[in-house]
């Protein structure tokens, strides 16, 4: 018998069906208490929520987050993917990828360009276009490998959240921007997200002049010090920052922190043996490509480029095909339609998938090693030429949904 399967969109009333399903699905317990703030939670983010009915029952869900991301400095509109499950009896059945395919349509319609998601398989979510996008340093250091205590010239104050919120806002922002694909926080992200998941002490750095120049969020539990955020914009402030944390030395065994990929941490230790792995965190994709090069700025040059782009996206047809894409000297850029003719069936193109162009864009992998990957293919001349236009900049995500 053939079944019913429909998308919805979750109100208030699915509320309970859903947690339920979280409960079971990623493998915790709520209290009453903490269900009902859940709840508030819930209805209070802005999200899209859908959930897959199938002959009347809740089966599957995805919830789709309006967050925002820096890349090259600038804002995007972002839906970040989350809370994807299925109740074991529906698994396997295709659930998962109409609700997906739902939700990028969906942010097509709300303008969200690019997309984020943390995959329980990596694998899985790369069949649906989307592909890693950053990844973390993750250090443990004994209180013998700390850097060496240095003279603070300006001071270091403990402050609560809520008194100092504007002014670690603003140094997080500030530290952000420097990156591609980390969250450009709400104030509802910092109370429902951050505070939440990262308790502890907030220490903020005052130069001389009596500027903030950084801060650092961390808890101290079991002789161990766990960074879960330490923000800094320029030297004076990282310097100062870690002889801040050297001062809890007779109370802690070892400090744990994550960083950016681009840290050279161990480089400025004594002893650079500590502790340390890089791992894979989140995946990307871009949702309407031609909306995401509109906005994206390609290095300036003193030529123009012109340049055809075959994408291969199954998932989101609109931008599935041939373009070409137009860079001005300024970097500003355009895609268009494009169709081979006899007069210009000669000019080669560059061929990807929407994933592949994602990871590009964003800075994670290098157009060129891609190419000697086989994950690009196409003339290698056009190749570097776009390569030549795509500026360079780290990736680095904080925060967690």
């Amino acid at each position: 018998m053939e079944r019913k399967i429909v998308i919805v969109q979750m109100k208030e009333e699915l509320y309970d069906a859903s947690i339920a399903l979280s409960q079971f699905a990623f493998q915790y317990v709520r209290s009453p208490e903490e269900i009902e703030r859940t709840k508030q939670q819930f209805l209070a983010e802005p999200a899209v929520k859908w959930a897959a009915i199938v002959d009347g029952k809740f089966a599957a869900q995805a919830a789709v987050f309006d967050l925002h991301t820096y890349i090259g400095g600038k804002r995007f509109a972002m839906g970040g993917v989350a809370g994807v499950a299925t109740w074991p009896e529906y698994r396997r059945q295709g659930l998962v990828a109409k609700l997906l395919v739902h939700a990028l349509e969906g942010m097509k319609d709300r303008g969200q360009s690019i997309s984020f998601l943390h995959p329980f398989a990596f694998a899985f979510y790369r069949k649906f276009g989307w592909e890693t996008y950053t990844e973390y340093k993750s250090y443990t250091i004994r209180i013998d490998q700390l850097p060496a205590r240095q003279p603070i010239n300006g001071r270091i104050e403990r402050v609560s959240m809520e008194v100092s919120a504007s002014v670690i806002g603003q140094l997080y922002e500030a530290y952000a921007s420097k990156y591609n694909g980390t969250l450009a926080r709400s104030e509802l992200w910092w109370d429902y997200r951050v505070n939440k998941r990262k308790p502890g002490q907030t220490a903020v750095y005052y130069d001389n002049a009596d500027k903030p120049q950084g801060y650092i969020r961390y808890e101290v539990k079991n002789s161990q010090m766990t960074i879960h955020e330490l923000v800094y914009l320029n030297e004076e402030a990282r310097s100062s920052l870690w002889s801040f944390i050297a001062q809890h030395d007779s109370m802690i065994e070892r400090v744990t922190i994550t960083a950016p990929s681009d840290d050279q941490l161990p480089f400025l230790l004594d002893n650079p043996r500590i502790q340390h792995e890089t791992i894979p965190y989140f995946m990307a994709r871009i949702v309407d490509v031609a909306a995401f090069v509109e906005q994206y700025s390609f290095e300036a040059a003193d030529y123009e480029d012109h340049i055809v782009i075959a994408i291969k996206d199954e998932h989101a047809p609109w931008n599935n095909g041939l373009y070409m894409l137009g860079i001005a000297e300024s970097g500003k850029a355009s895609l268009a339609p494009y169709e081979y003719s006899a007069a210009n069936n000669g000019q080669n193109s560059v061929e990807l998938s929407i994933g592949t162009l994602t990871t590009i864009l964003l800075g994670y992998m290098n157009i060129l090693h891609l190419y000697q990957y086989g994950r690009v293919q196409g003339d290698e001349s056009i190749i570097n030429r776009l390569q030549n236009r795509i500026p360079e900049r780290n990736t680095y995500l904080m925060d967690f949904f």
